[in-house]
């Protein structure tokens, strides 16, 4: 699965006023998820079914029907994710070293990428099998270059 079919999912959740919303269980899913809960975008993530969120029914059921279900946040009744939108595509990858990560993050234009502002992520996807997945601030801090997927404000 790719990730733009996460991050429109997120956003047109967030805009239809949702409370909760559920993906197909996947590490990558549970990695974004993981990552916007880590940064306050979500109130809670939680393994579950296709019918409701619980952890016990997960192991129990056939792959197919596995789910990640994510609370969304909202702040005087607006969102707290106004919204997410995809930097990599399939047909165009955009892979950063740590100077260009450094660059992003320090609010600099990288390869045709605006700059992060204020409350802005980023989300890598790094070589790394340990930490696949990280915000891009985190890669820095790690020294971990990688591909850019998506950011989110």
């Amino acid at each position: 699965m790719l990730p733009h079919y996460l991050c429109s999912h997120i956003q047109n959740a967030f805009r239809a006023r949702h409370q909760h919303i559920a993906v197909p269980h996947s590490t990558q899913n549970l990695a974004i998820l993981s990552i916007l809960l880590r940064s306050g975008f979500l109130s809670n993530v939680t393994r579950g079914t296709v019918e409701a969120p619980s952890p016990i029914d997960f192991h129990a059921v056939k792959d197919s029907n596995k789910r990640i279900w994510a609370d969304l946040k909202y702040r005087d009744d607006r969102p707290v994710l106004s919204e997410m939108e995809l930097i990599s595509r399939p047909s165009k990858p955009i892979f950063m070293d740590l100077s260009e990560i450094r660059r992003l993050c320090t609010g600099r234009r990288v390869q045709n990428v605006k700059p992060l502002r204020m409350g802005e992520i980023a989300i890598v996807k790094t070589k790394d099998r340990e930490h696949e997945w990280l915000e891009a601030r985190e890669a820095l801090q790690m020294r971990i270059p990688g591909e850019v997927i998506c950011r989110a404000w």
